[in-house]
């Protein structure tokens, strides 16, 4: 890996649609629910590849277009929400582990070659006020933040019956990067007007951008990025939440919302189960990837929330290192209630882990449609 932002990009894998936007749309939010999605939401972790290909796989299993799926191709629509600018990646040191890399905003990053998928910051550009103002530039509203031909390629894609998704920056995950979680964390209650400051900054230029964009192009799904807790829980709590980050939520949503957006999409990872009754007041409808050793169950999730929230994912990555017997009573619970209520693209809930078997994974995936397939003619 010669630089530093091949990170997720090098481990993509090949993807159909195996559905188009109408659809998926209708299926996300209970409308419809004919035929049940199934999909590998991340692909493997590094070094996965290798070890299948030491095991026999072939090329196709290899970019898995061998394994058969049904979900939407998502296309992002080419315009930028959140921070702006800043010097190109460079790198300071490498080694045969790691990469080490001066990245746009000013933080150092360390990347492993051999299990990470994303880089790790070392430090960060805002600890105080005076550090906020130094950085707040890169949030200013501009042309900038509208790539050539973004409206033709957004058009493009909804005719091509992709989903069209627009992003915005995550209202604990943007401020994680600016600032490093213990920072941030301890500043909700040393520099509480900061933090304000700082998400409305960050709302003012995304309601900007996005009244642009979804003004002049219909837009499907908004996507917001967390990764805000762990196995443990939450890394903040509910009246955080409620403070700070509803409203930045509420207020972005409650524009494209009227504008025709029907889905909105929250990726985190951990246990965000104290967290469910905040995000859907702030307008939060699909949540994925829905951990299990993050304490959450999609099954339970569903019985208590009904279809006030759809998902992506909930099926316990880790199985698949077992045995065939654990798999089976992994899929035998998670897919029957989500074939029979739908809103739910069902999937392993991220990366596949390093030391997975491919005739593990071969037989995760025959069985899924066994079941799937089992439960679809039961209705």
């Amino acid at each position: 890996m010669n630089d530093i932002r091949e990170t997720h990009a090098a481990l993509a894998i090949k993807r159909t649609m195996g559905v188009r936007r109408e659809e998926y749309l209708d299926y996300m939010t209970f409308r419809r629910n004919q035929r049940t999605l199934f999909t590998e939401v991340f692909g493997p972790l590094a070094g996965l590849r290798e070890e299948w290909a030491q095991q026999g796989a072939t090329p196709e299993e290899l970019d898995f277009s061998a394994f058969r799926f049904r979900s939407p191709i998502l296309a992002s629509v080419p315009v930028h929400t959140g921070w702006i600018g800043g010097p190109e990646t460079t790198i300071l040191e490498e080694t045969a582990d790691y990469v080490i890399a001066l990245d746009k905003m000013g933080r150092k990053m360390k990347l492993s070659k051999k299990a990470s998928t994303l880089p790790l910051p070392m430090d960060h550009p805002v600890k105080d006020r005076d550090t906020w103002l130094a950085v707040k530039e890169h949030y200013a509203f501009s042309e900038e933040r509208f790539e050539e031909g973004w409206e033709a390629a957004a058009q493009r894609a909804r005719e091509e019956g992709k989903v069209v998704v627009a992003k915005i920056p995550g209202g604990f995950d943007e401020l994680r990067q600016l600032m490093g979680e213990e920072q941030l964390c301890i500043s909700f209650y040393t520099q509480p007007d900061l933090i304000g400051e700082m998400l409305e900054t960050i709302g003012d230029v995304a309601h900007r951008t996005l009244d642009r964009v979804t003004s002049r192009v219909a837009v499907d799904q908004l996507n917001i990025h967390e990764d805000m807790a762990g196995k443990n829980g939450p890394l903040i709590g509910p009246k955080q939440v409620d403070a700070y980050i509803v409203p930045y939520y509420r207020r972005l949503w409650d524009l494209v919302s009227a504008r025709g957006v029907r889905l909105f999409y929250q990726d985190s990872d951990g246990d965000m189960t104290k967290l469910i009754p905040s995000f859907l007041e702030a307008g939060l409808n699909v949540m994925g990837p829905v951990e299990p050793v993050g304490g959450n169950d999609i099954v339970k999730l569903r019985e208590q929330y009904g279809s006030r929230l759809a998902f992506q994912g909930g099926i316990d990555k880790h199985v698949l290192r077992k045995d065939q017997a654990a798999i089976t009573a992994e899929l035998e619970y998670k897919i029957p209630p989500m074939v029979r209520t739908g809103g739910c693209i069902l999937g392993i809930d991220h990366r596949i882990p390093n030391g997975t078997p491919l005739a593990n994974y071969r037989f995760y995936i025959e069985k899924s449609w066994d079941i799937i397939e089992r439960e679809e003619a039961k209705r």
